[in-house]
């Protein structure tokens, strides 16, 4: 019986690995530009696999949406349920690359590598980062030992749980903080460097492919000489209605330290959650999650802010 050829599906999204310079002035280009058939041009293939590419969508990950992840979760459902398929490369922006890789680690938990990659630099500059970043992301999507969402960026792998983006233009902008890196990519080998404990979908996937929107919830930053007034409008549901926006479903506060929160969020805070809108806290902290516990006021979720603003949607939507 003759083995099946395995093979790595490439999704591009766009992002800064994509992107063309503007005129002649350093740093200025425009992003999402370059069809990912094009970046893969000249990038070392793994032995014993093939590529497929997928462009699923072009943009700046600024404006990463939902419908987009919409398109982005189905293609991997899809091509994840294929036995040829060994495992997926994503090509993302770098801007809200730590949203997408806990939100696809949630929803799909897959046992196959999902690697997400990106540059700094665009895909034209003379010293681009993008093509040695997509070359280590396929060393990895076809390592026996990589599983679940990672991703990879200047040599390092980096889990979807714990991945940030720490730093505005260095090319080593991602870390992990206190958990540290899962592995390295060195001369096209792969090194792993700790393991993961095995996770569960949180079983909403269908429901998020289905809604036409999430439900709304925004982030609050708790900071010196705060006001109750921002959280007040945000709620206010005639506020809303004005700007033909969706109610405030839900509030992720990033406290200061270790959660805490200015007296005037903290009052405001207590007025929304009277009106039903559910209130959590994070940290603003890059480093030290907050540990949850059973008398807090407002529950503490170990994660960073916007990961914690996406863990309460997919929650609102599955209750």
């Amino acid at each position: 019986m003759q083995a099946i050829r395995q093979k790595i599906v490439v999704l591009g999204t766009g992002g800064t690995i994509a992107g063309l310079a503007r005129g002649a002035e350093p740093g200025r280009y425009h992003a999402a530009r370059k069809p990912v058939d094009e970046l893969l041009a000249g990038v070392a293939v793994p032995a014993g696999m093939t590529l497929q590419l997928e462009q699923v969508a072009q943009i700046d990950s600024k404006d990463m949406d939902l419908a987009v992840w919409q398109a982005l979760l189905q293609a991997c459902q899809s091509h994840l349920d294929q036995a040829e398929v060994r495992g997926l490369v994503i090509t993302h922006g770098t801007d809200t690359l730590e949203e997408t890789a806990w939100l696809l680690q949630a929803l799909l938990a897959p046992r196959k590598p999902v690697v997400l990659t990106c540059a700094m630099r665009p895909a034209d500059a003379p010293d681009a980062d993008g093509p040695r970043n997509l070359a280590d992301a396929l060393a990895v999507a076809a390592d026996s030992g990589a599983t679940g969402v990672l991703a990879v960026c200047a040599g390092r792998i980096l889990g979807a749980r714990e991945v940030q983006k720490l730093h505005s233009s260095r090319l080593d902008a991602f870390g992990s903080g206190e958990a540290g890196d899962i592995g390295r990519v060195q001369a096209g080998g792969v090194q792993w460097l700790r393991d993961r404990p095995p996770s569960q979908p949180l079983g909403v996937l269908d429901a998020v492919l289905a809604a036409p929107a999430l439900p709304r919830v925004e982030v609050v930053l708790s900071h010196a000489s705060a006001c109750g007034a921002t959280v007040d409008a945000l709620v206010d549901p005639e506020t809303a209605a004005r700007h033909s926006a969706a109610p405030v479903r839900g509030l992720v506060l990033a406290g200061t330290g270790g959660g805490t929160l200015h007296r005037e969020i903290e009052a405001a805070a207590r007025r929304a959650q009277a009106a039903g809108v559910r209130v959590v806290r994070s940290t603003r902290c890059a480093d030290g999650w907050l540990q949850p516990r059973a008398d807090d006021e407002f529950p503490a979720l170990p994660l960073n802010p916007v990961k914690a603003r996406l863990a309460l949607m997919l929650d609102l939507l599955a209750h």
